[in-house]
């Protein structure tokens, strides 16, 4: 969707810099200055293309992977609402001019025209011998495998969209329809399966980089779409043996455990050496799901709260609970935190313990009379500094892992803010791969199968055998409690919920709301329509 003036821009002014180390291979070099003549006649040129792609989930982070894939995914699920401005999520109510609308939008086809760019190149490159076959594979399945992505997460938002698929183009194609994105998807990720590696082939200094286990896994999501359910099974089926449930949930978002055996594809963040992650550097390295998703009282912030109706609905011996939500009377779960010293060590609740902020001293006064360790208390929530847009003293937890986050106020540490982090975004793992194969098999009349694939699952959240259901005879109700609490939090719930075509009466049913009739799909930004008149617009909007 990009001119030709874009294009060589996109090629020439965002390479990047060497791979250096895992989590390192997103950091950018500035080559804009470069000419024609001096590019693509090393290998390195080639990889600095590919690393260009990553970037576009790095990029503008705040209202990409935070206000829009994540947004999207947890808010329109009704398991966590906004404070601020983004209330539209969970009002289905989007005005065609939001913000994040525009920007998932441009960073989609911005990272469709990256790849659109590089896999010409590539293969010119290879033709000329400049990259050997096994590196010229690799780029070239990354840069399909990232095409891909793009249009899995358009697809799963807009419905249909344009399908951009070479380097020059006008900008003005007409969208396709929502199965013609899926099967575009699937045949980006069919590719790439052939020419990326499995997990355990890949290099550990290139931790990060697609492999032939997340495209086999984005391909079985793409072939559900489709209703292709034996197609999917079989992606699976290949995904599966490559990957390893954490035998404690909790470890799944630590911090320490980023890139773990049941991670499959994840974004990688890294924030440089010597800086301080306060305002002054809100830079593309750093994400903003930490202190943006905590209480108020221990961070200053706290635009993102949880439903206590989340909070009420696992059932009692799940250990995903602590790991997903935490509420008042509740102290933090997570190790990495823990080994701070929990709530207590927060500034923000070292001051108003100190009876320095507005709130009273007793708002950051535990039952036992010392500086409070829980996540407010019955009587006493935590909801923040503005009665007029309270909170309701539930937070999420699987942002709450970095211990080098401290908020808003600056840390005892040394006195500084230290407001963004650089905790990894989880995008796909086998956990919810495991469901999505329990639902092909339940659609493909083996509830058998499909009862055993489901109990791999819930085995796990209870941390040996789980019991029965509490949701009643029904496997697809019992499925779609499945993906909330196994997945509350991540980057996938709304997606998959629509997927089933059970989310309008999942939402009824769980929540009381009626979704206005096309309002679960996002309207497609009017800057958008403006630019491309062939665009028409998502019904009812």
């Amino acid at each position: 969707m990009k001119n030709k003036k874009y294009i060589i821009y996109i090629a020439f002014g965002f390479l990047l810099a060497p791979l250096a180390c895992s989590r390192d291979f997103l950091n950018q070099k500035n080559t804009q200055a470069a000419s024609a003549e001096s590019l693509f006649h090393n290998p390195q040129d080639a990889i600095s293309l590919v690393n260009a792609i990553y970037d576009g989930f790095q990029h503008d982070n705040q209202n990409f992977v935070l206000k829009a894939l994540w947004y999207n995914a947890n808010y329109c699920s009704q398991d966590f609402f906004n404070w601020g401005a983004d209330v539209s999520y969970n009002t289905y109510l989007f005005p065609t001019d939001f913000a994040s609308l525009a920007t998932f939008w441009n960073l989609s086809y911005q990272g469709i025209s990256r790849a659109n760019s590089a896999i010409p190149i590539i293969d010119k490159m290879h033709k000329n011998n400049v990259l050997s076959d096994s590196l010229a594979n690799s780029l070239t399945g990354q840069a399909l495998f990232l095409r891909g992505v793009f249009y899995y997460y358009l697809g799963c938002t807009f419905g249909g969209v344009p399908l951009e698929l070479n380097v020059v183009t006008d900008g003005i194609h007409p969208r396709a329809s929502q199965d013609s994105v899926f099967q575009q998807v699937a045949a980006d990720m069919t590719a790439a399966t052939n020419l990326l590696v499995w997990p355990e082939n890949l290099p550990v200094p290139e931790t990060g980089r697609a492999t032939k286990g997340a495209a086999y896994g984005y391909l079985g999501a793409a072939q559900m779409w489709l209703k292709k359910y034996t197609d999917a099974l079989a992606s699976f089926n290949q995904v599966i043996p490559h990957y390893s449930l954490m035998t404690n949930y909790m470890d799944i978002h630590e911090y320490d455990h980023q890139n773990n055996q049941e991670s499959i594809f994840e974004l990688q963040f890294k924030l440089p050496g010597g800086v301080t992650p306060d305002w002054s550097y809100n830079n593309n390295e750093v994400t903003w799901n930490s202190s943006f998703m905590w209480p108020w009282e221990t961070s200053n912030f706290g635009y993102t709260y949880a439903n206590k109706k989340l909070y009420e609905s696992f059932e009692p011996g799940d250990l995903r609970k602590p790991a997903t939500i935490i509420g008042p009377d509740d102290t933090i779960a997570s190790p990495g935190i823990v080994k701070i010293g929990g709530i207590k060590a927060y500034a923000q609740v070292i001051a108003g313990f100190s009876d320095k902020l507005s709130l009273p001293k007793s708002h950051f006064t535990g039952t036992d009379g010392k500086i409070i360790n829980t996540c407010g208390k019955t009587g006493d929530l935590w909801t923040g500094d503005q009665p007029g847009q309270p909170r309701s003293g539930y937070y999420g937890m699987k942002f709450w892992r970095d211990p080098n986050v401290s908020g808003n106020t600056p840390s005892a540490a040394d006195g500084k803010n230290h407001i963004f982090g650089d905790q990894n975004v989880t995008m796909l793992r086998l956990g919810e791969i495991l469901l999505d194969k329990a639902e092909c098999q339940f659609k493909n009349n083996d509830a058998a199968g499909a009862a055993a694939t489901l109990a791999l699952v819930r085995n796990r959240a209870w941390g040996g055998t789980a019991p029965a259901s509490a949701f009643g005879p029904d496997f697809m109700q019992i499925l779609l409690q499945e993906y909330r609490h196994e997945l509350a939090g991540d980057v996938s719930l709304w997606y998959d919920l629509r997927r089933t075509g059970l989310h309008l009466d999942y939402i009824k049913n769980n929540f009381g709301i009626t979704i206005p009739t096309g309002h679960d799909l996002l309207p497609i930004p009017q800057s958008a329509l403006a630019l491309n008149p062939t665009l028409k617009q998502n019904p009812n909007y």
